[in-house]
């Protein structure tokens, strides 16, 4: 596919933006100022879409149609693609002999696994960070089988503790990109997104910005965490949140503020002045 070619010096086109630690806080909600700046970057003509780990139901889908209900965003880490006007999907299925491979270790290992399609969600795990971690989503707790969740699954998540990361990490996951993440909401937790090969939030990006006709010389991408970095090596404007992990502060060419102190205020502020 042709890459589109860059258009005014570098002016900023299209703004992706991560969820967790850079639109919500601790307090789980966009502040009233960040709402503010992303309806002055509607007006100016700037695209906008989500760019999160998190699915595209729940609280989440609220969040994106609040920011671009008729436009293409990126949810699952990169394996769900969506356009929330039409319902057109870019999505990247599991093979199933990967998602087979994976519920036998959380069954062996009585780990906290979820498996996710475009459109919902299963864990048999009944543990405390599942519960919490459905009511962080926005959904029902209602454990099942993973084989109750109808094909094609785009996306699997372990749910861990911090000291058992490493050893986790440490395991074969054949035909998988493992992307640790964190959220500010559950700090005492990891989540370990597990897409397919060369799925991320890079190739989500690519993806949105080629549907646009818009040259990644001419995307914003604002993050904090180390899922967020495939993006950030991506575009022309990398910019990093100032709670952002060592590995995104490295990518980025700008930093802003932390997540608490409204930082994508600061980077819209940015992006709205390549287009002056």
């Amino acid at each position: 596919m042709t890459r589109p070619a860059p258009s005014r010096d570098g002016a900023v086109a299209l703004i992706c933006l991560d969820v967790d630690g850079t639109l919500l806080g601790a307090a789980g909600a966009v502040r009233d100022g960040v709402w503010d700046a992303l309806a002055r970057a509607r007006d100016a003509g700037v695209q906008l879409a989500i760019c999160s780990g998190r699915p595209g139901f729940g609280v989440t889908r609220d969040l994106a149609e609040r920011v671009d209900a008729g436009g293409w965003h990126c949810f699952q880490n990169g394996a769900s693609v969506l356009h929330l006007g039409s319902g057109g999907s870019q999505s990247s299925a599991l093979a199933p002999e990967t998602v087979s491979m994976l519920v036998a270790r959380a069954r062996a290992c009585d780990r906290p696994l979820e498996l996710y399609s475009d459109d919902e969600y299963v864990t048999e795990s009944v543990s405390e960070i599942a519960r919490v971690h459905a009511s962080l989503l926005g959904l029902a707790f209602a454990p099942r089988a993973f084989e109750s969740l109808p094909p094609p699954v785009v996306r699997a998540q372990w749910l861990l503790a911090h000291d058992e990361l490493d050893a986790v990490l440490a395991e074969p996951h054949p035909g998988l990109e493992v992307s640790p993440s964190l959220g500010p909401a559950l700090p005492d937790h990891v989540f370990v997104n597990l897409t397919r090969t060369g799925v991320d939030k890079g190739s989500a990006v690519h993806a949105i910005a080629t549907a646009y006709g818009v040259a990644l010389d001419n995307v914003m991408y604002v993050g904090d965490g180390l899922n967020d970095t495939p993006a950030l090596r991506l575009v022309g404007w990398p910019v990093a949140m100032g709670n952002a992990e060592p590995p995104a502060l490295a990518l980025a060419r700008h930093v802003v503020g932390n997540v608490e102190d409204d930082g994508v205020v600061q980077a819209v502020a940015m992006a709205l002045a390549t287009r002056a």
